[in-house]
């Protein structure tokens, strides 16, 4: 491989685009790229040698949560409390009720609530603000 020098275009993990960008060496040390500049966003940041950062993601926190859900959450072969089972026996035949039960008028409808714009009151903010200015000279 080539020796890198400064002002060299190299393949670097970039924090502002989160993707693996074209970089310009800004600084050595020890023959090694030490800051890259993103040719994407400009930003600067320490050669990361391609590779993105690790995940935030709290192992010690996940296994937490997971105990305490374990703890809510009753296992599925548990029966729920105060919950029985049918008896085995055929359940006797209802017979259907004989009177019809009247059917249920819909609640009458609301008249809907009328949505207010504030872009009335923005104009009228940029309208004050500009006859201020007026007033003073400027244009």
């Amino acid at each position: 491989m080539w020796e890198i020098r400064l002002g060299d275009i190299i393949d670097d993990y970039c924090v502002k685009c989160k993707r693996i960008m074209n970089h310009a060496v800004v600084s050595m040390l020890n023959s090694e790229p030490a800051k890259v500049r993103c040719r994407t966003c400009h930003s600067d940041h320490d050669y990361r040698h391609e590779l993105p950062p690790p995940p935030k993601v709290d192992t010690r926190k996940q296994a937490l949560f997971n105990e305490v859900l374990a703890k809510v959450v009753p296992p599925p072969s548990a029966p729920e409390p105060g919950f029985e089972e049918p008896p085995d026996e055929e359940p006797a035949e209802e017979e259907p009720p004989s009177e019809e039960l009247p059917e249920e008028e819909p609640p009458p409808e609301e008249e809907p609530v009328p949505m207010v714009s504030r872009k009335p009151q923005v104009k009228a903010k940029k309208a004050k603000a500009v006859a201020k200015t007026k007033a003073k000279g400027h244009k």
